[in-house]
């Protein structure tokens, strides 16, 4: 196997990096800086999400557009804890031994949803190893009482990899969500390092199992850049994503959380995200969305309007 030079180069530099975990961050360039949250609405979004004793992945994964969602009553709500089995380099959440489940949570999630009037609702959680089924039962169990508190609510879900076991993944496939999303998040060379307790290959069989088992169903998936990666390894990943069936792909900017966590490599600038999303749309995908601030779960209501009318559009061309 051929190496280019930049492939190494980047490499030597990741390494370098994690062999000082408390390196200083650098500054943030004006592309990547946002407004501290604040606004009326996002104080009544906080104040529902306190009541039902729940957790968004929005404050435990520090999102930068927290303000942004909250002021719009977008929220990704975290089931199963706050603590998760695995220890991936790019996380914020905390790494431990989680409590029990909540036997409520489903049903507080469901009220959640249904005080804020959610349209669309994204939901995701720790990984739960410690649980036979990864908790795909609790996943199952949240979807349901969304239907049933708001059933016109769109349901977008974010789970794990469920460790590959099939039962459990047919299991939250079973349960209809309307979204199945399950991000990448890296390249595999950067796997061993920035998320050592997943396989790039099963992530990628997950999301192909969703379309085999449910074709109606959207399937999306994530990267962040700046990791260390180069332009030829993210395309590649583009081509893997397609080959699996998925319809929907983000790209953002990894954000270093703290000096201890992943190195940052570097900021990609606005025109290269430019030119991931071109290829993105060269390569079929119904619906992309790249730029330094992308999020799996940004602007989620009104991407999944967008892949509906994408996919309808796509059938009528094809008659």
């Amino acid at each position: 196997m051929t190496y280019n030079s930049d492939l190494l180069d980047r490499s030597k530099r990741h390494r370098e990096k994690q062999k000082n975990p408390d390196r200083p961050m650098g500054k943030k360039p004006d592309w990547i800086k946002v407004r501290a949250p604040q606004g009326k609405v996002y104080e009544e979004t906080r104040n529902i999400v306190k009541k039902q004793k729940l957790t968004t992945v929005c404050e435990e994964a520090g999102c930068p557009n927290i303000g942004e969602c909250w002021n719009k009553q977008h929220a990704t709500f975290m089931i199963m804890g706050e603590v998760c089995t695995r220890a991936c380099s790019f996380c914020n959440v905390a790494t431990g031994k989680p409590d029990a489940l909540d036997a409520m949570e489903p049903l507080r999630v469901g009220v959640a949803v249904m005080q804020m009037a959610l349209k669309h609702v994204v939901i995701t959680s720790v990984d739960r190893d410690d649980l036979k089924d990864g908790g795909a039962e609790h996943f199952e169990k949240t979807i349901k009482a969304i239907r049933f508190k708001s059933p016109d609510t769109t349901i977008e879900i974010l789970p794990g990899d469920f460790k590959g076991d099939m039962t459990s993944i047919d299991r939250v496939i079973a349960a209809q969500p309307d979204v199945f999303n399950h991000n990448l998040e890296t390249v595999p060379r950067l796997y061993p390092t920035v998320r050592p307790g997943a396989r790039y290959f099963r992530s990628l069989r997950l999301l192909e199992r969703v379309k085999e088992k449910d074709p109606t169903q959207f399937t999306k998936s994530g990267l962040m850049v700046g990791l260390g990666e180069t332009m030829a390894e993210v395309t590649q990943v583009m081509d893997d994503m397609r080959a699996a069936g998925i319809d929907f792909i983000t790209i953002g900017q990894y954000l270093q959380p703290t000096p201890k966590h992943a190195p940052l490599d570097r900021f990609w600038t606005p025109d290269e995200f430019k030119e991931l999303e071109k290829m993105a749309w060269g390569k079929g995908f119904l619906m992309v969305s790249a730029s330094p601030l992308t999020r799996s779960s940004h602007h989620a209501g009104e991407d999944f309007a967008k892949l509906k009318a994408a996919r309808e559009a796509k059938v009528i061309a094809a008659e």
